[in-house]
């Protein structure tokens, strides 16, 4: 017997290496193999994957310690692009791990990665795969997590992965899965958590799902879902997050849908539910976020919501809802957004809201509240929105609102606030809107508004406030929307308003103005309805009586009308001389220094236009301040333009874009590029470049820009000092800048704007971090067959100074 155990021994001891060594060349083989079928950027990139042992050292390869097989691939972000079509999946037999999420990945989904039977964990997400799941999956029977999110992948779900019994995770969000969810998906009694949203999924929920008792995370938001939740839902008492946001849902909401009391986030918005807020959810002190806005929700909430320690977000918004706000909210230590607008709320507003010091947002716009703004709003310090416009609140505003320094918006319009407007909201630094319109306000604007200095929209109409306008409300160089209209104000415009460049929408209708319109893009672009009803106000606007001038002063009286002409009959010849011979020595002059050029080069009509500009005037300013673009105020140079920072003899810096229109790249459209370029203009958004306008010669092309001070997220990123400033709450904060920028071009211009182009390039900050947008590619405007012809959808903005 021992001489048997001995020979067994030996024989192990000598196959067992062969064995391993043989593994390994076939894992090495396949490989190799999968690594050509990339494009030689993709295999740079794996340049360790060379020679036939994998697990030496092999980028992304770790091999499992007693078999010396692969166990784990993780090619996590690394930028592959290929398919997985040629990887051999069954010269895999122990690896648990595969990992290639955020990679360039196409094709679809092979079938034969059911060959990988020990496979625990499967990673394919944030790629461009496409076609369905295979039937194979269901092979993988000791998966424990799925993640396939992020994809293009088509199609219902197949009904094998009901096999999975082992499965913990199941991440598909994010695809164009069709279909229903199938009713075998209790099948997978270990699941936890279920990702299904941004689908195309539909038909009611199955109320096997109830047998899904080790749920704790449900998401099925922004998918087509009908009918109603099952009540076999409220089974789910481990549940901790259950998101069915923007669905055709119907019905009651799950009445005993914090029944285990562990439920942290439950947000049923953009539905159809109706019905009363369960009464569940007022004893659930386990909530954090909860969001039932825009729903057909009826009842009275005053008792509805109890005390929750842990809530951090809160919306009702857009209901049927009735009752009066609980004194209960100011109880909520933590919470950071409340939102009850648009509903029929009652009563007061209670002063304990004043103890919810943590509060950002507070919107209670839209109902039917009376008395007075308590002021022990006072102490909520971080708030940042206050919207109580559209209720029947009274009194004054209390001087206290100055205390909330980090206000960027307050809106009170819509109530019967009277008295005069507190002086010291002139304090609120950061407010980027002021709505105080159709109120009873009296008295004078505030001349502290002028430090309203990042204020973009300024709304005091339909009240009766009366004196001048302020002339230190042309200060703001920000503003971009301007109503004053109804009220009783008198004298003139200030002159001071012309260095108002960012102003795109005026009213100052319905006053006792008088005197000429300033020469900005605002006024002379604005409809006629907006300068009327006003004792005299005069301008080279249609609709509006021109300005004459006497003895210093100006009149609009019809019979000037006469003056005009005949100074027009006597002056027009010399004035024409003038022109001819004015163009006629420029031409000579440069010709002198310039070789011929076709005449075809001179048949631009207007030589330069910039809006909101003299144009001919900030024209030589910008070849003044950036010394006939001169390299030392060069800050970037890309493949189509180069910017310049150049200070105005205003003050004011702006990026100057310089195309180079080389002398074999015409412009293509002339009369496209102006027109889109007089459209970009108009569009105005904190968190997007502003363009001010462009000038077209033939010496210099170049367009006008805000300057930002911080320059673009990669230029931080890439300056260890800079980027060690650069902390999560920041960077945290931009992302939600860009994501109000594009929501802005997706949902609020028309036609919609797609940028395509988002990076951290064309991601431009301020001082102050806040984000930018940038880069929406004017190159589109050169010659076709130029090399630097790119085709974005819409664009505005210059580029980061790396860009160019």
């Amino acid at each position: 017997m021992s001489c048997l155990l001995l020979f067994f021994y030996v024989f192990v001891m000598i196959k067992s290496p062969h064995a391993a060594t043989k593994i390994k060349g076939r894992e090495a083989e396949s490989l190799l193999k999968w690594k050509e079928s990339f494009d030689n950027q993709s295999k740079a990139l794996l340049s360790s994957w060379i020679g036939n042992n994998p697990c030496s050292s092999w980028e992304g390869i770790t091999c499992d310690d007693d078999s010396k097989s692969i166990n784990k691939v993780n090619l996590t972000n690394i930028g592959l692009k290929g398919t997985l079509q040629s990887l051999n999946f069954s010269s895999l037999p122990k690896i648990r791990t595969l990992v290639l999420r955020n990679n360039f990945l196409y094709g679809i989904v092979p079938h034969h990665i059911g060959e990988m039977s020990s496979l625990k964990t499967l990673d394919l997400s944030i790629n461009n795969l496409f076609g369905s799941i295979p039937l194979s999956i269901g092979n993988l029977i000791n998966l424990d997590t799925i993640n396939l999110s992020e994809n293009n992948i088509s199609g219902p779900l197949p009904f094998t992965i009901g096999n999975l019994t082992k499965l913990n995770i199941l991440y598909l969000y994010s695809n164009d899965l069709t279909g229903q969810i199938p009713p075998f998906i209790d099948n997978l009694i270990n699941l936890h958590t279920l990702y299904l949203s941004y689908n195309n999924l539909s038909e009611p929920i199955p109320f096997t799902i109830g047998n899904m008792t080790k749920l704790i995370r449900l998401s099925l938001f922004s998918n087509s879902f009908t009918k109603n939740i099952p009540t076999e839902i409220n089974r789910l008492t481990d549940l901790k997050a259950l998101d069915l946001y923007d669905n055709n849902f119907v019905g009651h909401l799950p009445h005993n849908i914090c029944v285990g009391g562990k439920l942290e986030k439950f947000s049923a918005a953009l539905n159809q539910f109706t019905g009363l807020v369960p009464e569940s959810l007022k004893n659930c002190s386990s909530l954090k976020r909860l969001r039932l806005e825009q729903n057909q929700l009826t009842g009275n909430i005053t008792n509805s919501f109890g005390v929750y320690p842990n809530l951090d977000y809160m919306e009702l918004s857009d209901n049927n809802l009735y009752g009066q706000i609980s004194p209960n909210w100011g109880k909520c230590k933590n919470l950071t957004s409340l939102k009850i607008s648009n509903n029929n709320l009652t009563g007061s507003i209670p002063p304990e809201l004043g103890r919810a010091t943590n509060l950002h947002e507070l919107n209670l716009s839209s109902n039917h509240l009376t008395g007075k703004i308590p002021k022990e709003l006072e102490n909520l310090s971080l708030l940042i929105k206050l919207s109580l416009s559209n209720n029947h609140l009274s009194g004054e505003v209390p001087e206290q609102i100055e205390s909330l320094h980090e206000l960027t918006a307050l809106e009170l319009a819509a109530n019967n606030f009277s008295g005069f407007i507190p002086e010291k909201l002139g304090m609120l630094s950061r407010l980027l809107k002021l709505n105080l319109s159709q109120n009873k306000f009296e008295g004078n604007i505030p001349v502290e508004f002028g430090q309203l200095n990042v204020i973009e929209n300024l709304d005091l109409s339909g009240n009766s406030m009366n004196g001048t306008i302020p002339a230190m409300l042309g200060q703001l160089n920000h503003l971009e929307t301007l109503n004053l209209s109804h009220n009783n104000l008198s004298g003139t415009i200030p002159s001071s308003f012309v260095d108002m460049l960012s102003l795109t929408t005026v009213d100052v209708s319905y006053n006792q103005l008088e005197g000429p319109t300033p020469n900005i893009t605002a006024f002379g672009r604005a409809p006629i309805e907006a300068l009327t009803n006003n004792k005299g106000l005069c301008g080279n606007i249609s609709g509006l009586e021109p300005c004459s001038i006497s003895g210093g002063k100006f009149h609009n009286h019809k019979t000037n009308k006469i003056w005009v002409l005949v100074l027009s009959l006597t002056l027009g010849p010399l004035l024409l001389a003038l022109i001819v011979y004015g163009i006629s020595y420029f031409f000579c002059r440069t010709s002198s220094t310039e070789e011929y050029k076709p005449a075809q080069e001179f048949q631009i009509e207007n030589l330069f236009e910039i809006w909101s500009f003299d144009g001919k005037m900030v024209y030589e300013n910008i070849i003044e301040a950036t010394e006939d673009f001169d390299n030392k105020h060069l800050i970037g140079v890309g493949g189509h333009a180069s910017v310049y920072k150049a200070e105005l003899p205003t003050g004011q810096v702006v990026a100057v874009k310089k195309l180079h229109l080389l002398q074999n790249e015409e412009m293509s459209n002339m009369k496209a590029f102006t027109n889109e370029i007089h459209a970009l203009t108009e569009i105005r958004h904190r968190n997007i470049v502003k363009l001010y306008g462009f000038c077209l010669h033939r010496l210099h092309s170049f367009l006008v820009y805000e300057f930002l001070e911080k320059g673009s997220v990669d230029i931080i990123l890439k300056d260890n000092e800079q980027a060690a400033e650069f902390d999560w709450n920041k960077r945290v904060n931009i992302i939600k800048d860009i994501a109000n920028a594009l929501c802005y071009l997706h949902h609020d211009c028309s036609p919609p704007i797609v940028h395509r182009d988002i990076s951290s390039k064309n991601v431009i900050l301020d001082l102050e971090y806040v984000a930018h947008v940038s880069d929406f590619g004017t190159s589109k405007f050169l010659n076709p067959n130029s090399s630097n012809m790119t085709s974005f959808a819409g664009t505005f903005g210059y580029a980061a100074p790396d860009k160019g």
